[in-house]
């Protein structure tokens, strides 16, 4: 009798403590719409002992706040391809990956490589790619003539009814308009700074030109949509959701070349649920999953159908805007080498501080 009560109380306090345990917390840092909430559910549905805790951010704010606090406060980050290396060599914020836990055969495997060979350093591997897209301009076509690149955020005709963000990609689509190849000149600080400070110079003369900054993608959409805006700097995926509402506006690549990039899966250097993280970096690259990020995002994910995973208005936004040629003329943003964020954060503060 002792003896049975014994085992149903130890029964009971195993069944106690399985059911009032702890769920572990994902702690994603990544972008807007890269964790829908469709999605989350599904996920926490699936892996009942995992939470999903979701931080807005960019490429700057990611390394800043990892950064601040030696890359410990999240378990999965994602930063674009170019914002790795530098960041690591310089704070150490993230930690290697075990690509044994990662299905890289989903993956689209010019870009899976293309990644790996700028987040490699010393034989570790620091990050695969998630989605990727281009940054250009995107024109209503009603309104517009001739639009080719970023060079005609600048046009006299368009005064008072173009946009940009001022960050570091419109110093460098300004760059390569004025003939100019801002990646080739990584190497050399002196050449770099000396093409900043013309950039800076234009940008500076184009203030009369620019309606408004924009900050975010809705503000822009609803600029472009309100009629206020005809030709603005923007990602291709936003322009993709306007395209949807409005065919007449669509996505320009820049003649000179759309800059490419390709956002990823990170481990902070102080992840403390490195398995729910690759369990989530696994369950977003499910063809049904990716259809859900992909009309959350409007970006392409980084498996080889990526583009017939769109939902169908997004790809007839992506067929109006690229030609092969275009497609073929893509810029992928390069390594950023360390030092060079500051002197472009230099050149914007003097752009938003001119008269």
């Amino acid at each position: 009798m002792a003896l049975t009560l014994r085992v149903v109380l130890a029964a009971s306090a195993l069944a106690f403590t399985i059911g009032g345990a702890e769920a572990e917390t994902l702690r994603l840092l990544t972008w807007g719409g890269y964790a829908p909430e469709e999605l989350v559910k599904k996920f926490e549905a699936e892996n009942p002992d995992i939470d999903v805790e979701v931080t807005l951010s960019n490429n700057e704010e990611m390394i800043a706040k990892l950064r601040a606090t030696g890359g410990t406060g999240y378990d999965l980050a994602q930063p674009s391809h170019d914002r790795i290396f530098a960041a690591q060599k310089e704070y150490r914020i993230y930690k290697p990956l075990d690509l044994s836990k990662i299905d890289t055969a989903s993956m689209t495997p010019n870009l899976l490589e293309g990644v790996k060979e700028n987040a490699t350093i010393d034989g570790e591997v620091y990050a695969v790619p998630h989605q990727w897209g281009t940054s250009g301009v995107m024109a209503n076509m009603k309104e517009t003539s001739d639009v080719t690149g970023f060079g005609d955020l600048c046009d006299e005709k368009y005064k008072g009814r173009t946009s940009m963000r001022l960050r570091r990609t419109i110093l460098l689509g300004t760059a390569f308009s004025m003939g100019m190849n801002p990646f080739e000149l990584y190497a050399d600080k002196a050449a770099y700074q000396d093409m900043l400070d013309k950039v800076t110079q234009k940008l500076i003369d184009c203030k009369p030109i620019v309606k408004t900054y924009w900050t975010g993608g809705d503000d822009l959409s609803a600029l472009m949509l309100s009629g206020e805006v005809v030709v603005a700097e923007t990602w291709d995926s936003t322009a993709y959701k306007i395209y949807n509402e409005n065919s007449d506006i669509v996505f320009v690549p820049p003649k000179t070349g759309a800059l490419a990039w390709i956002d990823t899966f990170t481990i902070p250097r102080g992840g403390e649920a490195d398995d729910a993280a690759y369990k989530w970096i696994n369950f977003v690259l499910k063809p049904e999953n990716v259809k859900i990020m992909s009309a959350s995002t409007g970006a392409i994910a980084a498996v080889p159908n990526g583009i017939e995973l769109l939902p169908e208005d997004k790809q007839k936004a992506v067929k109006a805007a690229f030609t092969q040629a275009d497609l073929d003329n893509l810029k992928f943003f390069a390594n950023i080498p360390p030092g060079l964020e500051d002197m472009e954060g230099i050149a914007l503060e003097r752009i938003k501080a001119a008269q």
